[in-house]
């Protein structure tokens, strides 16, 4: 049997970091390929507690089908804290232009799929930081929609060469950042860029998709101010999640927009899976409100600017200064370039032989067929262990291949 399947999906490869999982079966081998926040920031103890008490005393609401929109008392709770820690949520009431709404997500990514598919006809561009998340291009090509690239610099794409890129592709529909410990450079955004990015968008009308899911992740560095907080006209969506400050398998995200496009968003969501989780929504509404929740993600920023800083001074040690990495002030990734002259898929392949996988710059391009000369690294996952032999042996794939 033979099958056409449809033209979105036949273009669309594996995402390379699950395939990674899937070969990693392998006991002996160090993985910097995942994305996950380290195990042992979960609060297990407290979100057993809840679990039992959710159970224990409204189970018909846990196990029953809920609003699209999401669990009204989460939607309160995240509406607030958004206002609190971001200074995002405009309202007519209090003299903005618009009402934004807040709308409960399965997952930070789903936001990023609807809001394309709220906007997106097929042959529609998508400008991107080049490189991004290999999540958000996959949603937008399975969409339809055309990704076109900005070249990420060490303080963010140049708002020039994004002007640039929105005259030369005139079916730009959505801008698309990570403006803050992007995935997967783990670089950030200047609070100069941020303000000169929006007035470009601002003068060509195209909606800002700002995905922020490792905002409250900072452990080094200044806080700088959200590009949403700075959306007096409507075209910001602005995406996250609780799966780096709470739990990544709950799935439960959340998108704060205006509310014309989050009734869109909603419709969209009604077609793919009605509402997210009522159970898990309940718990982190729970754990939001009866527990310290502040508290437990500054334990995470302490855990991560340990092991972010145990793996800058490994790959300080054990690399060849002809390699460069990014030093960031937050989130789960840093980002490595290898010299020229260097086969990056060469390297990645080289260092499997020696058990330790990196995930291929490649994955993250916005044009499938650009090379790349970077593999991206994460110190969330690794013990501490894993942090300093996993580079020791990154050194010695480097040295063998730089001979």
């Amino acid at each position: 049997m033979s099958y056409n399947f449809s033209d979105k999906l036949a273009a669309l490869k594996p995402s390379a970091i699950r395939e990674i999982f899937k070969s990693l079966t392998d006991p002996t081998i160090i993985s910097f390929a995942a994305g996950n926040p380290a195990p042992e920031s979960f609060p297990v103890e407290e979100l057993a507690r809840l679990s039992a008490d959710i159970y224990a005393t409204t189970p018909s609401v846990a196990l029953q089908y809920g609003m699209t929109e999401g669990y009204p008392p989460l939607r309160e709770a995240v509406a607030k804290r958004q206002k609190d820690i971001f200074g995002i949520g405009r309202s007519v009431s209090c003299g903005d232009k618009y009402n934004d709404s807040t709308v409960i997500l399965s997952g930070g990514q789903q936001g990023i799929e609807l809001t394309c598919k709220a906007f997106c006809n097929e042959g529609d561009v998508v400008i991107c930081e080049n490189p991004t998340f290999i999540g958000a291009l996959n949603a937008f090509r399975s969409n339809g929609a055309r990704t076109v690239g900005v070249e990420l610099h060490e303080d963010g794409i140049d708002p020039d060469e994004l002007e640039a890129a929105i005259k030369a592709n005139p079916r730009t529909k959505l801008i698309y950042l990570i403006p803050t410990f992007q995935n997967p450079a783990g670089l950030t955004t200047s609070y100069e860029k941020r303000v000169r990015i929006y007035e470009i968008a601002k003068k060509y009308n195209i909606p800002i998709i700002e995905d922020n899911p490792y905002g409250e992740l900072r452990f080094a560095g200044e806080d700088i101010p959200t590009i949403k907080s700075m959306d007096t006209e409507g075209l910001v969506i602005y995406c996250s999640t609780f799966s780096k400050i709470l739990s990544a398998g709950m799935r439960v995200g959340f998108a704060v927009a205006p509310e014309e496009i989050v009734s869109k968003i909603v419709i969209a969501k009604q077609v793919e899976d009605v509402h997210t989780n009522m159970f898990f929504q309940m718990l982190c509404y729970r754990y939001m409100t009866e527990c310290d929740l502040d508290a437990h993600i500054e334990g995470i920023r302490a855990l991560y600017r340990r092991k972010c800083n145990l793996m800058l001074e490994s790959l300080e040690k054990y690399l060849p200064s002809e390699i460069s990495f990014t030093r960031p002030e937050g989130g789960l990734f840093l980002w490595c370039t290898l010299p020229e002259g260097v086969d990056m898929n060469a390297f990645v392949k080289r260092a499997i032989e020696y058990k330790v996988a990196v995930v291929p710059g490649t994955t993250f391009n916005c044009d499938v067929n650009a090379p790349s000369r970077c593999f991206r690294l994460n110190y969330s996952t690794p013990s501490d262990e894993q942090i300093v032999e996993g580079c020791r042996r990154l050194g010695e794939v480097a040295r063998d291949m730089l001979k």
